[in-house]
């Protein structure tokens, strides 16, 4: 690749990492692990979480069972945009000639 090619990709490399910074920073609160129900007949809502090979389990009800879900979800993301940042630093050390 051209040096000014090389460049043009760098600062949009550069870019899009300082973007995902930013989502970093709104991500808000976060928790591993998934929302579960348990119950045949009396279905309730728990927060469920392996830890050191133990699953552990908290009940919800259904005043927090929307909030358990969005920290979930902030968890997922931050999953997704450590994967997205991963791949472009590696190619901006690529891109990388060494100064």
């Amino acid at each position: 690749m051209s040096g000014e090619g090389a460049r043009t990709e760098e600062e949009a490399l550069k870019r899009r990492v300082a973007e995902l910074r930013k989502e970093l920073s709104r991500l808000g609160p976060l928790m591993r692990g998934s929302l579960v129900v348990i119950g045949t007949r009396n279905k309730q809502p728990y927060f469920s979480v392996n830890i050191k090979r133990k699953t552990h389990l908290v009940y919800l009800g259904r005043r927090r069972e929307k909030k358990a879900k969005q920290y979930s979800q902030n968890y997922r993301r931050l999953q997704e945009i450590v994967e997205e940042m991963t791949l472009l630093n590696m190619r901006l050390l690529k891109l990388d000639d060494g100064q």
